[in-house]
């Protein structure tokens, strides 16, 4: 065994503030001793490259370089903080939005977008420290009132934090992917040195009990929003291994050729084969007739002690192999199992957890250690070492509601394709400490990530999820639901009525900004070559990708009370299939677009600018988005709220100074004057069905704008 238990703490991460005590003056303290450790450890990481250009490089195909990374938890910090008007002005809006988004390999996040032109690093690091200014001035005169509701200024500042926090661990796997050639060793960075043979892994008894998950939202720790809501569930007694499976005994898995026999992956493993061309885990590297290991920032020998770290499809691949071989049924533990383990050995949550006690929070490596190293009631790696893969993919508790900051966080992994990992890794910080994380990843993805097993036969989840979400459900069934009343359909008439201000110009490109589920973009497609639809949140622009590339969605309709019915549409059945390769969707905020999306002959914005959180910044530049003579399409019901735009930034609905009744319409002239002609003005009728006996109708105004030519 080395000296001091291999152990060589340079690196220090806090543990994170709870939100509760009396002090205001020492919890501001903390706070910001918190923010700064976050913000100085995610950049220490970035010392691992071997140089600035590195950071244009991409550790592998499905993620953006690491300069985007390196951007990003800093452009967090300021939209967010844009988001709940904690702040009225941007530092850099090029930035804010270029590094806002691309990070789970949805559909929208534009990976290897040509259209970026990434900044030098210096650029970058001048902005990360303009950021760190901002939130350490907020953090020492925001009003602060404890506890900290989610409610409060200071959640949001938490919650750039604990997105940091996540970088932290998700940049350290992609720099653990980054050719060697191209990084630094760091002695801040220490990895084990502890390595032996596999200890022999037997099987351990947990007796049934019961497990509550989820919490309350008086809870002391911070909490991303699917840790929120109940969740009571009955555990029947199981059998896993004591350890965490090692390396040792991964091996045998590849030397029999286990990536190359195909009975022992499902479809999707076969499809990852095929894709990755993988021959074994992702860390491994072969030397001639020797395994390495890659950590951090150097090649080790392979520790066959060590928790082998594969992706999901892996795991179940193995318990398949070691089935056969054993003539016993292996699977991985669900969410509730693990959680029973973790009951069964008595952890308690922060702040009471020792995390020395466990390869936590960078307290002992910088990389994993032997499986037997660390262990509770004598089993292994309760938590922490690396994470641990679940056969449970997520989804929301009862009573679930996203953040309003936030509100794409959890919710476009409720697909199925996410399983649940639990217990941390050894870089684990933060919220990802405590006992109610739920972090969760797509099955083919890399992470510091291994499994234990348990006897028994694997559980088959359905992926043809239905969408639950209350607010989305509902704008499922206004674009793509019945109509009623009489009344045609919102999202079908606003593009109908487009078209025919069209039919003397270009049909090239149609921009369908608020897209929401993408009903509109699909109408409009009839008429246009190619339609863009945008929406701020990812809730609904999953839907509108769903329907693209599926054909079809289902949804929750409230019929009364807690009754609900389950309805689908298809593009087939309105006859749309034929122009969804003419649409694409992506995530992004009308006030700030990425600079690729323009060049249009129509933009359509319904029911947007009275969404928006400074409507007059998107109205003074949106012509720049539009070829000349192009045309400018608004509808909104003027239903201005200070909940989403301050009351000093409405363009209507307001008594100005003077005395004198300021209407929409009139603020819509006075800021597009300058380069539109009012053309064409309509009013038109929606209904929102809330249940079979609760609708709301709504009319919305219709302008209609054409971009003046240069001459003009």
């Amino acid at each position: 065994m080395c000296a001091s238990f291999c152990y060589n703490k340079l690196m220090q991460s806090l543990l994170p503030p709870t939100l509760i005590g009396s002090d205001t003056i020492q919890k501001r303290r903390e706070i910001l001793d918190y923010f700064r450790n976050s913000y100085t450890l995610f950049e220490s990481l970035f010392d691992l490259l071997a140089d600035d250009e590195v950071y244009y490089r991409q550790s592998e195909p499905t993620r953006h370089p690491m300069i985007f990374y390196f951007g990003h938890t800093a452009v967090f910090y300021v939209n967010k903080l844009m988001l709940a008007g904690l702040i009225k002005e941007r530092i850099d809006p090029h930035f804010e939005s270029i590094f806002a988004i691309g990070v789970d390999e949805m559909v929208w996040d534009d990976m290897n977008d040509p259209h970026h032109g990434w900044p030098e690093v210096d650029e970058v690091r001048a902005y990360r420290a303009k950021v760190r200014a901002l939130v350490e001035s907020l953090i020492e005169t925001l009003p602060l009132h404890l506890p900290i509701s989610q409610e409060e200024p200071f959640w949001a500042i938490l919650m750039g934090c604990e997105h940091e926090r996540i970088h932290i661990e998700t940049s350290s796997v992609l720099h653990r992917q980054m050719p060697l050639e191209l990084i630094r060793e760091d002695a801040r960075f220490v990895p084990c040195t502890q390595s032996a043979i596999a200890p022999l892994n037997d099987f351990v008894r947990i007796e049934a009990g019961t497990v509550e998950l989820g919490k309350g939202k008086e809870h002391h720790l911070y909490g991303w929003d699917n840790e929120y809501g109940v969740a009571r569930m009955e555990v029947a007694a199981f059998e896993t291994t004591r350890y965490l499976i090692s390396n040792g005994e991964f091996l045998p898995f590849v030397e029999e050729g286990g990536y190359e026999t195909m009975r022992f992956w499902d479809e999707e493993g076969r499809r990852f084969l095929q894709l990755r061309g993988a021959k074994h885990p992702a860390f491994w590297v072969r030397d001639g007739a020797l395994w390495r290991l890659r950590v951090l920032d150097r090649l080790i020998d392979l520790a066959l002690d060590w928790p082998v770290e594969v992706n999901y499809l892996e795991a179940m691949a193995y318990c398949r192999w070691r089935g056969e071989r054993e003539n016993t049924p292996y699977r991985l533990p669900s969410e509730a199992e693990w959680m029973r383990l973790r009951d069964h050995c008595g952890l308690g949550d922060l702040p009471q957890l020792d995390v020395a006690a466990f390869n936590l929070n960078l307290e002992r490596f910088a990389s994993p250690c032997p499986v037997n190293r660390f262990t509770c009631m004598g089993i292994g790696d309760v938590t922490g070492n690396v994470w641990q893969w679940t056969q449970t993919p997520i989804d929301g508790f009862e009573g679930f509601a996203p953040h309003p900051l936030y509100d794409d966080f959890s919710t476009p992994t409720f697909d199925g394709k996410h399983n649940l990992m639990k217990g941390g890794s050894f870089i684990s910080t933060g919220n990802e400490l405590m006992r109610h994380a739920r972090y969760a990843f797509r099955r083919h993805f890399y992470q510091h990530a291994g499994f234990r097993i348990l006897k028994g036969e694997a559980v088959s989840f359905d992926e043809n999820v239905y969408e639950s979400d209350a607010l989305v459900a509902q704008y499922c069934g206004f674009q793509w639901g019945d109509d009623y009343f009489d009344v045609e359909n919102f999202a079908t008439k606003c593009a109908r009525l487009a078209i025919g201000h069209t039919l003397d110009i270009p049909v090239a490109r149609a921009l369908d900004l608020g897209c929401a589920t993408g009903r509109a973009s699909f109408e409009l497609a009839r008429h246009f070559e190619s339609v863009t639809g945008i929406d701020f949140s990812a809730r609904f622009i999953q839907v509108a990708t769903r329907m693209q590339e599926q054909g079809a969605i289902s949804y929750e309709r409230i019929e009364e009370g807690v009754i609900k019915s389950i309805q689908t549409q298809s593009l087939e059945a309105l006859e749309l299939l034929h122009v969804r390769d003419k649409v694409s969707f992506w995530q992004g905020d009308a006030c700030n677009l990425k600079p690729q999306f323009t060049g249009y002959n129509l933009i359509m914005a319904t029911n947007l600018i009275d969404r928006l959180y400074d409507p007059a910044l998107f109205l003074r530049t949106i012509h720049e988005r539009l070829e000349e003579e192009g045309i400018l399409v608004l509808t909104s019901p003027y239903t201005w709220l200070e909940e989403y735009t301050p009351k000093e930034r409405w363009i209507g609905g307001y008594v100005d100074e003077q005395g004198n009744e300021v209407r929409t319409l009139e603020g819509l002239k006075t800021l597009l004057r300058e380069h539109f002609e009012l053309i064409d003005t309509h009013d038109v009728a929606f209904v929102i069905r809330e249940s079979a006996r609760k609708f709301q109708h709504s009319i919305a105004q219709m302008s209609v704008w054409k971009k003046l030519s240069v001459e003009n």
